[in-house]
């Protein structure tokens, strides 16, 4: 147990695809964000023992590194479920009914935005925008074959995604 920080030792055999990741970044300056983007897409998510990672290899302070994993909305401190559900809430999702979409997967998943069901199956996370105004409403669901992309979504059309995204 580290004296100063009360956390366990690291061990580098944890991180050995995030080592080689560091070699090739760590000391180039302003490499943070990118070596934070590659750790969570090893791992799914940034968990603190990642962070104390991240800092012990690049003397980049602990506080630091969260500090930019919390400011930037795409990095996760917490596990995501096997689907990540990516809602749109921009202008156009919003003006077609993207509200009513999010209480239908809501209600379905019996998640908010953020959670993830208790079988770690599905996590909804609102976003600002897709890029796919022409298909308002619209989810974008990642996993583990790729991403699939659902418009002109009403609340049954999502929930019908959802399981048939479950059953597979």
């Amino acid at each position: 147990m580290c004296e100063n920080c009360g956390t366990a030792p690291i061990n580098d055999a944890d991180f050995k695809e995030l080592a080689s990741v560091i070699s090739t970044y760590g000391s180039m300056k302003g490499s943070l964000i990118t070596i934070l983007q590659k750790a969570q897409d090893i791992y799914g998510y940034l968990s603190l023992d990642t962070i104390n990672y991240i800092s012990a290899k690049t003397e980049v302070a602990p506080a630091k590194i969260y500090g930019v994993a919390t400011f930037y909305t795409q990095f996760r401190l917490e596990p995501i479920g096997e689907y990540l559900i990516m809602l749109c809430q921009g202008t156009a999702c919003h003006v077609n009914g993207s509200a009513l979409i999010e209480e239908a997967i809501c209600e379905h998943l019996g998640i908010s935005d953020g959670q993830t069901t208790e079988d770690n199956k599905f996590t909804l996370n609102n976003v600002a925008c897709l890029g796919c105004c022409s298909l308002a409403p619209v989810m974008m669901v990642k996993g583990p074959d790729g991403d699939e992309t659902f418009g002109n979504l009403t609340k049954e059309s999502a929930v019908k995604a959802l399981e048939a995204i479950r059953t597979r």
